[in-house]
């Protein structure tokens, strides 16, 4: 059974790592805002720019000529604007899972210990009962940790499969933009 004192430290922890979650969202969206605000204001001067560029074009063959010029310049920001959003996010899931992870290993913990204590009080006759309970602990942190193993891998498949599509994508538009041109 748990102290007062137990429970209010338990509490408090809790309290502690909900202010620390809290804390980590909140960069985390300044970092998006901090982002979005800097794609945004690069794309109007980059529309200025390009605005002047087409009032001063003289014939239809330089009209396409400055419009075939956007298309790389546009495929690789969107790639690196993506990638950016891609590794703010990643880095918050990864801090997200890490707290997860260490709130479950010390629940885990916990329970393990009240399970030992329990066995350590139980009456006599009852050490089936408590090798069972026992197993049944060992098999829920087992599968507990194959489940963070698989939540792993399939994070790392999603940023491979993220960095092939990038790349892919960025690819196909520099071809696409050097017919365009010629």
């Amino acid at each position: 059974m748990m102290t007062v004192e137990q429970v209010v430290a338990s509490h408090k922890a809790n309290v502690e790592t909900l202010m620390g979650l809290t804390s980590k969202a909140f960069e985390g969206v300044e970092k998006i805002v901090e982002l979005n605000m800097t794609a945004t204001k690069a794309a109007l001067e980059e529309s200025g720019e390009h605005a002047k560029a087409l009032l001063s074009v003289k014939d239809a063959q330089e009209l396409l000529a400055l419009q075939s010029g956007l298309f790389q310049p546009l495929a690789e920001k969107t790639a690196a604007y993506s990638r950016h959003l891609y590794d703010i996010a990643s880095a918050q899931g990864a801090e997200l899972s890490k707290v997860f992870e260490d709130q479950a290993a010390d629940a885990q913990r916990k329970f393990t210990n009240l399970v030992d204590g329990a066995a350590k009080n139980a009456p006599a006759g009852s050490e089936a009962a408590v090798a069972v309970m026992k197993s049944a602990v060992a098999s829920a942190n087992s599968a507990l940790e194959s489940v963070q193993k698989a939540v792993r891998q399939a994070t790392e498949m999603a940023e491979a499969n993220f960095n092939a599509v990038t790349a892919t994508a960025t690819g196909a538009a520099k071809p696409a933009s050097k017919k365009r041109a010629a």
